[in-house]
């Protein structure tokens, strides 16, 4: 048995990655438990492993005292010294007190530990693995789904991909490689936990970052993203460098490298906007392609702002179902009223004559409040 558990221990190692030192302190704990519940011991028993001949001993650790209370667990300093004269009170002699039958326990106990102490550094090594991914993107393939996910194969981990991380409209197959964004790896008790998405604004940051070196190399940066997955994203980038267009190196040539994104995300429609330090003119890029006349901004809430529009391009501004101008509002982080320039007009106008019209209300409410005045005075008169 000794032999062939060192072998064993060996092939862990190479095969599953378990360190043999990691095992063999594990089985040694566990030994000790065995002894102690097959022969119903209370001693203070300690279980030496030989890590070259694979051989196992029990040891009863007893303490050198004056007088001998429990046998068990203590040895008389005449009888010490008997075995070594440098013994004195307070030092610990272990006992060899190896069973006869003692390997066959041995060879079940081991059989458990080394199965246990496989699963849980399997699970400590995915784990850590796959934590050193987190928050970035990879390459899977697609096993199976049931009712809550879509499982996707990473290799060493089976990673689930839920509804709302799926792109909309997306149809997934067995053996389909897809590209997903890791955003949380948990150790839970049942192992090593991973969680993807597709339709993550961060899986779209990762993509930019693979197609375009720029940006891989901090030269242009992404600020800001809007996504709405399967659909449409904004994203608002510039650059640190004077000489490097942030849109037209993102766009690429013919727009080559964006498409790849877009390829990628079966579609998804893409807007680069450049972004700007002055609000007015970052949010009127975002609103793109809508032309925008005029930005104006609340006085009384300094994140929210009314936009000005030609009258024809309202609808273009605002965008089917209202996604530009809420993709607009997410990018820039402002709270955006998009009017055309005729009701803008009409609004200023009707905001002209509402102080003229308190000031009339006022002097007809003096008005009428005079002859009330009047009427104390005529009646002293009278009086």
């Amino acid at each position: 048995m000794s032999k062939e558990l060192l072998n064993a221990l060996d092939a862990l190692e190479v095969e599953k990655g378990v360190k043999k030192e990691v095992v063999i302190e594990a089985l040694e704990q566990a030994l000790v438990s065995a002894y102690k519940r097959n022969y119903g011991q209370a001693h203070n028993v300690e279980v030496e492993f030989d890590r070259t001949r694979g051989n196992i001993k029990v040891y009863a650790v007893k303490e050198v005292v004056n007088e001998v209370f429990d046998s068990r667990l203590e040895v008389s300093l005449k009888d010490a010294l008997d075995i070594n004269k440098a013994y004195e009170i307070g030092d610990t002699i272990r006992f060899e007190v190896t069973p006869k039958d003692f390997g066959r326990i041995a060879a079940q106990t081991a059989k458990q530990v080394v199965m246990q102490r496989v699963r849980e550094e399997e699970r400590t090594n995915i784990y850590n693995q796959y934590i050193e991914y987190e928050k970035e993107i990879v390459t899977g393939e697609v096993e199976r789904h049931d009712s809550r996910y879509i499982y996707v194969n990473l290799g060493k981990v089976e990673a689930v991909l839920s509804h709302q991380d799926q792109i909309p409209g997306e149809k997934y197959s067995p053996h389909d490689k897809i590209k997903v964004y890791i955003y949380k790896v948990e150790n839970s008790a049942k192992g090593p936990q991973v969680y993807v998405s597709r339709s993550h604004p961060d899986l779209l940051r990762r993509l930019f970052e693979q197609e375009i070196p720029e940006i891989f190399d901090g030269t242009v940066e992404i600020v800001s993203i809007a996504r709405e997955a399967g659909d449409r994203a904004k994203v608002a980038v510039r650059s640190h460098s004077d000489n490097v267009d942030p849109v037209g190196t993102c766009v690429g040539p013919k727009g080559e490298r964006v498409q790849a994104i877009v390829n990628e995300l079966k579609g998804e429609n893409m807007d680069i906007v450049e972004w700007r330090k002055d609000n007015a003119e970052f949010i009127a890029n975002a609103l793109n392609p809508a032309e925008v006349v005029a930005v104006h901004f609340d006085p009384e809430n300094d994140r929210a702002c009314t936009v000005v529009v030609p009258d024809n391009q309202l609808s273009l501004a605002i965008g089917k179902r209202g996604q530009n101008a809420r993709l607009a509002a997410r990018l820039t982080g402002f709270k955006i009223d998009i009017k055309s320039e005729s009701d803008y007009e009409e609004l200023q106008a009707q905001l002209a004559q509402a102080p003229a019209k308190e000031a009339s209300d006022s002097e007809e409410t003096v008005d009428a409040v005079d002859p009330e005045l009047a009427a104390p005075a005529s009646d002293l008169d009278e009086e």
